[in-house]
C-alpha cells in the first residue's frame, strides 16, 4: 500500500497502523531453519520471525515489551488460576523466579498447594489425552478409584494431599496452641525450611515454582484460600455444626490469616515497591487470582485516598475467557481504565489463547532462550 494512503488517514486511526507487524527480522535473513539453528538465542529467534500476526503476534509484543519492562528496572507481578501448577506452569515460572524476574505471585489456593503436589508425586500423575470422549459412567468410574481429573491431567490424591494434610495439621495445631497465626503460605513453606516432605523421586525440584519462590524469598498471595482442597480441609477442622460427628480436632479459624489481610498486605507491599520501580501485571488465566491484587491500586487511591500512587505500568492477559456477560476473566485493558486499575498511558494486552500454549513463548523470551 503507498504511504499517501495512510497519510490521508487521520491522526488518530494512522498511529494503530504498523508497516510490519514483525520483530525487526526481516525474511531475507536466510532461510527460517539456518537462521535459528545459528542463533545463539534460537527460541527466542524462531518466536521473532514467526509470532507475528493475530494472537502469535500479540504474544510476541507482549514478551518483548515485558522485557524491555525488567530491562528498564521495572517489576513484575504474576496471577496464575485455572490449574496451571498441575499442567506444570513450575517448568518455565520457577526460572523466571531464579533469574529475579517474578516480585511477586498470585494464586489460586489450588494453584499454590498443586505446585507441592507435583513436587512430593510427580511419578503418581497420569493422563488422557481423549477427555472428551468419557462418558458419565466413566468419570464416575474414575471418581471411584480416587482418580480426581482436571482437563486431561490425574491429580494422585492419597499420594499427595493426604501424605501433606498430617504435616500441615500438626502446624494448624501448634499455632492455636501459642496463639499465633499465619497466612497459608507461610504454613506451606514450612514443608520445605523444615524437611517435611521430599521430591518425588522422578520430579525436578528445579521445576516447582513454590519451592522457588521459597528459596527465593518472593511475596505470594492466596486469594479463597477456602476455595482450594487444603483450605476445604482447613475448613472442616474449624466446623462445629450439627453435621459433624467427629470432633477429635477442633481448630481455631483465626488461626489462619485471611483474604482481607492478603489484601492490606498488598498495600504496604505496593507502595514500597513501586516507590522506584513501575509494576507490569501478567495475567495468566482470569479469576480471583488476577482480580485480587490488581485492586490494589485503585483502592489505594480510592479507599485508602493516597496521592500519587503509581498505575499499573502494563497489563498482560492470557486467556480464553470472552468479552461477554460482565466476566472478568474476559474484560479487556481498556474496561479496566474506567475502574482506574489502569491509566491511559498503562501498556496492555490480551491474548486470546490457552495459556499453556502463549506462556511458554514469552518465558522463553524474558529467559533469552
Amino acid at each position: 500500500m503507498e504511504k499517501t494512503k495512510f497519510s490521508s488517514l487521520s491522526p488518530a486511526l494512522q498511529k494503530y497502523i504498523v508497516t510490519h507487524p514483525g520483530a525487526g527480522l526481516s525474511s531475507n535473513e536466510g532461510t527460517l531453519s539456518s537462521h535459528v539453528k545459528n542463533s545463539t538465542n534460537p527460541v527466542s529467534n524462531f518466536a521473532q520471525r514467526t509470532l507475528n500476526h493475530c494472537n502469535g503476534g500479540s504474544t510476541l509484543q507482549a514478551a518483548l515489551w515485558l522485557k524491555d519492562h525488567l530491562a528498564r528496572g521495572g517489576k513484575l507481578v504474576v496471577t496464575i488460576a485455572g490449574a496451571l501448577s498441575s499442567f506444570e506452569v513450575g517448568v518455565m515460572l520457577a526460572d523466571l523466579i531464579r533469574q529475579d524476574k517474578v516480585h511477586l505471585i498470585s494464586a489460586t489456593g489450588a494453584n499454590h498447594e498443586e505446585s507441592y503436589y507435583r513436587y512430593v508425586a510427580h511419578s503418581h500423575y497420569a493422563y488422557i489425552p481423549r477427555y472428551t470422549e468419557l462418558t458419565p459412567e466413566q468419570e464416575a468410574e474414575l471418581r471411584d478409584a480416587g482418580l480426581r481429573r482436571i482437563t486431561d491431567t490425574f491429580l494422585p490424591e492419597d499420594e499427595s494431599v493426604r501424605i501433606m494434610e498430617p504435616h500441615l495439621l500438626k502446624m494448624w495445631q501448634d499455632a492455636e496452641a501459642k496463639g499465633e497465626r499465619y497466612f497459608p503460605h507461610d504454613y506451606f513453606r514450612r514443608l520445605f525450611s523444615e524437611g517435611l516432605i521430599e521430591p518425588d523421586p522422578q520430579a525436578n525440584p528445579a521445576d516447582c515454582w513454590a519451592y522457588a519462590a521459597y528459596e527465593k524469598n518472593i511475596p505470594i498471595v492466596i486469594p479463597g484460600f477456602e476455595d482450594s482442597t487444603m483450605g476445604n480441609i482447613f475448613a472442616s477442622y474449624t466446623y462445629t455444626g450439627a453435621h459433624r460427628e467427629n470432633k477429635d480436632v477442633v481448630l481455631n479459624p483465626t488461626t489462619m490469616k485471611t483474604g482481607l489481610e492478603y489484601f492490606t498486605y498488598l498495600y504496604d507491599w505496593y507502595m514500597e515497591a513501586s516507590k522506584d520501580s513501575p509494576i507490569a501485571f501478567l495475567q495468566l488465566g482470569g479469576g480471583i487470582a488476577a482480580d485480587f491484587p490488581i485492586c490494589v491500586v485503585p483502592s489505594l487511591k480510592h479507599d485508602l485516598q493516597l496521592k500519587g500512587i503509581r498505575d499499573w505500568a502494563g497489563f498482560i492477559e492470557i486467556g480464553s475467557s470472552p468479552m461477554s456477560y460482565g466476566s472478568y476473566s474476559g474484560a479487556g485493558g481498556k474496561e479496566k481504565i474506567t475502574w482506574d486499575k489502569l491509566s491511559t498511558e498503562s501498556y496492555y494486552q490480551i491474548i486470546q489463547s490457552d495459556v499453556t500454549v502463549a506462556f511458554p513463548w514469552i518465558a522463553a523470551v524474558l529467559l533469552d532462550l
